[in-house]
C-alpha cells in the first residue's frame, strides 16, 4: 500500500503542475504571476483578462482535478483495494493535485489557490457532492460578491464528503486542504478587511481583449 501512496501522490502533483494560467499566458501574454492579485489561478485570469480567460483557465484546472481521480479509480476498480483504501487514494491523489496547483515546482512552488481543482477533485469522487459544492459556491460568491467567501464552500462540501465514505483518513485530508486554502487566502483576507479585494461584478465588466505586455 506504501507504494501506490508514494506512486499516486508523485502522480497528482505532476498532473497538478499542470496549469491553465501557462496556456492562458501562450494565449495572451499576459504572465498572471506578474499582475493583477498575481496568482496563477482561474479567479485572477478573469480579474486580469476577463471573463473568457477566466473560464478557460478554470476548464484545465478543473479538468486536471478530474483526470487525477478517474486514473485512480480505474486503478482501483482492477486492483484489490477495498472501500476504505480506495477512498484514502480518492484523496491522496485529489490532495496531491490541489498541492501541485498550489505550488508547482517551476514557478518556485508559487501557483495558484486550487479552487479550480477543487471542484473538478469533488466532480470525480462524487458527482452529486461536486454539483452541491458548485452550487454553494457560485449562490454564496454571487450573494456576496466576493470570490473567496463561496470558495470556502468547496472545502465545507468535501470535508462532508469526506465524513460520508470510509475511513478516517479522508477527513484527515480534507481538513489538512482546508488548512492550506486558509493559508493560501491570506491575502484575500486582508483585502476583505481593507475592503480592496476585487468584487466579481467588476471582473465580469472586463473586456476579452487585453493589451500584450512584453517580458523581460
Amino acid at each position: 500500500m506504501l507504494i501506490w501512496i508514494t506512486i499516486i501522490s508523485i502522480f497528482g502533483y505532476l498532473v497538478g503542475c499542470l496549469h491553465g494560467s501557462v496556456v492562458a499566458q501562450w494565449i495572451s501574454g499576459v504572465n498572471l504571476k506578474e499582475t493583477g492579485v498575481k496568482n496563477a489561478g482561474a479567479s485572477n485570469a478573469m480579474i486580469v483578462l476577463g471573463k473568457r480567460f477566466g473560464a478557460l483557465v478554470a476548464l484545465i484546472d478543473i479538468g486536471k482535478g478530474i483526470a487525477a481521480v478517474v486514473v485512480v479509480k480505474l486503478l482501483t476498480a482492477h486492483l484489490t483495494f477495498n472501500d476504505e483504501q480506495s477512498a484514502l487514494l480518492y484523496f491522496l491523489v485529489g490532495a496531491a493535485v490541489v498541492f501541485g496547483h498550489n505550488f508547482p515546482f517551476y514557478m518556485k512552488f508559487s501557483g495558484g489557490k486550487g479552487t479550480a481543482t477543487v471542484i473538478g477533485v469533488l466532480f470525480a469522487i462524487d458527482w452529486r457532492f461536486g454539483i452541491a459544492g458548485l452550487l454553494l459556491f457560485i449562490a454564496v460568491a454571487l450573494l456576496t460578491d466576493i470570490l473567496v467567501i463561496g470558495v470556502f464552500m468547496l472545502y465545507i462540501t468535501l470535508f462532508v464528503l469526506a465524513i460520508y465514505l470510509n475511513g478516517h483518513w479522508p477527513i484527515i485530508i480534507a481538513v489538512a486542504l482546508l488548512c492550506m486554502a486558509i493559508y493560501k487566502h491570506l491575502e484575500n483576507f486582508k483585502r476583505i478587511h481593507t475592503g480592496t479585494e476585487p468584487r466579481i461584478k467588476a471582473s465580469f465588466k472586463k473586456k476579452g481583449a487585453v493589451q500584450k505586455v512584453s517580458e523581460n
